[in-house]
């Protein structure tokens, strides 16, 4: 059950032990105390039964990138030759990191298939989200939302969080069984009148109908002039699809592109590639963006983690990373399955995508998601607590866990194995309880 990791080469993509261990003894050399934190999380992470669905596992060349001498290179600014009107670096000795910029750009327009303009430079998907609303909001703005307890993100209205603090959040619900509720967003748009509609998540296990949402804005937004206001403009519409961007490079989850206004997405999760983010949008809208994220949230891009984009994006051009993807989907499948075999309640009775919730309350309702948390973690299996639709407990116990199965597919995991993993889980959970 519980394999090492193997070598994997595939494609564009590799994955070995030889790498981790030449860069482990480099590091060892110079900080014997940071060569004991890197040669224990390699440890846990060969180990362990990986299944946050926010999690993977990225190539050799990735990593190798990310660690580059690209590092060492200061570039605040944008290529010379930038089409939105931001061109400028404000340090010489830039010509090698724009032409890594733009080739960034372009691949990842072909990943997509898309002709929107591209920014790489978000440190994260934070970063992007808050970067993609200053650049069409002021704060105070109403935004529309899915909420937390029904698989939003943090910045996506989070009373904690920026966006939260910075602007007026309402939230559309999901429907009894925890499925988007896309009447629901009509109501809204038409009770609210936001200036930007929000879509995505991350804990929610089916496709998202984008197409769907920007019926409900254009209808909306109709009414509202005809009948309620008629200064108001149509709301833009931004998806953050950061869980599901390699379901989407893959064409096994409906694109936002040609449908939302903005895209905001992490590179780590389904595609694989560094812990960063990246910004989509249409042409008209390129100034703004480029602005909001330099100078507007932050300075010198990290060029060495732009290398690592820009590799992952040659990697998920390839058929043998939709074939991943593709495997990706089946094994959550099965997984999910298997679990409502096992008599859990999976939140939506299914999944579509990378990632499912198994709602607790319905089999053990005394054991918290927390619970399973700290068990799963004593038996080499790592997952995370999530709240449910209409969750009763507060966030640091949860009612839920949430499982994704990209890494261990990385990894090389097969249906079979994941069935095994759901039984395994099952009795940590059953020990948990009490029960045989």
């Amino acid at each position: 059950m519980f394999r090492l990791f193997m070598t994997l080469n595939t494609g564009g993509f590799q994955m070995n032990n030889k790498y981790d261990k030449k860069n482990l003894k480099i590091i060892q050399k110079s900080s014997p105390i940071v060569g004991i934190f890197l040669k224990d999380e390699l440890k846990r992470q060969r180990e362990t039964i990986e299944l946050i669905a926010s999690e993977n596992f990225c190539s050799d060349a990735i990593k190798a990138a990310c660690g580059s001498a690209f590092t060492n290179k200061y570039a605040e600014g944008y290529p010379t030759h930038r089409y939105s009107g931001r061109e400028m670096r404000y340090y010489g000795g830039c010509e090698n990191v724009d032409n890594l910029e733009e080739y960034c750009c372009n691949m990842w327009r072909k990943v997509f298939n898309t002709d929107y303009h591209v920014n790489v430079q978000p440190h994260s998907g934070s970063q992007a989200n808050f970067a993609a609303y200053m650049s069409v909001l002021n704060p105070h703005d109403k935004i529309l939302s899915m909420s937390l307890d029904n698989g939003a993100h943090l910045t996506h209205g989070a009373s904690v969080n920026f966006s939260g603090k910075l602007y007026n959040m309402s939230f559309y619900n999901t429907d009894k069984d925890g499925r988007i509720d896309y009447q629901n967003i009509y109501d809204h748009i038409i009770s609210d009148q936001p200036k930007l509609v929000l879509a995505g998540a991350s804990a929610y296990s089916r496709e998202i109908d984008f197409k769907q949402i920007k019926r409900m804005i254009t209808k909306a937004t109709a009414v509202i002039k005809r009948d309620i206001n008629k200064e108001y403009q149509a709301p833009y519409f931004i998806v953050d699809m950061a869980h599901i961007a390699g379901l989407v490079a893959a064409g096994v989850h409906q694109s936002p592109f040609g449908v939302a206004d903005i895209i905001t997405t992490t590179t780590h999760k389904t595609l694989r590639g560094p812990r960063g983010g990246l910004i989509f949008c249409k042409k008209e809208l390129a100034k703004s963006v480029d602005g909001a994220v330099f100078p507007g949230s932050q300075g010198g891009p990290l060029e060495h983690i732009i290398a690592g984009k820009a590799i992952c994006a040659e990697e998920a051009c390839t058929e043998e990373y939709k074939d991943y993807i593709r495997r990706v989907v089946l094994n959550c499948k099965v997984m999910a399955e298997e679990f409502k075999k096992l008599g859990y309640k999976v939140v939506t009775d299914g999944t579509d995508n990378h990632l499912f919730l198994v709602d607790l309350r319905y089999s053990h309702p005394a054991i918290t998601g927390l619970q399973v948390q700290e068990a799963c973690d004593r038996n080499n299996i790592t997952l995370n607590k999530n709240c449910v639709p209409n969750e009763n407990r507060s966030p640091k116990d949860t009612s839920g866990i949430r499982i994704g199965t990209a890494a261990m597919t990385t990894k090389g995991y097969t249906a079979k194995d994941f069935i095994e993993v759901a039984h395994k889980i099952d009795k940590i959970i059953c020990e948990l309880d009490g029960k045989k």
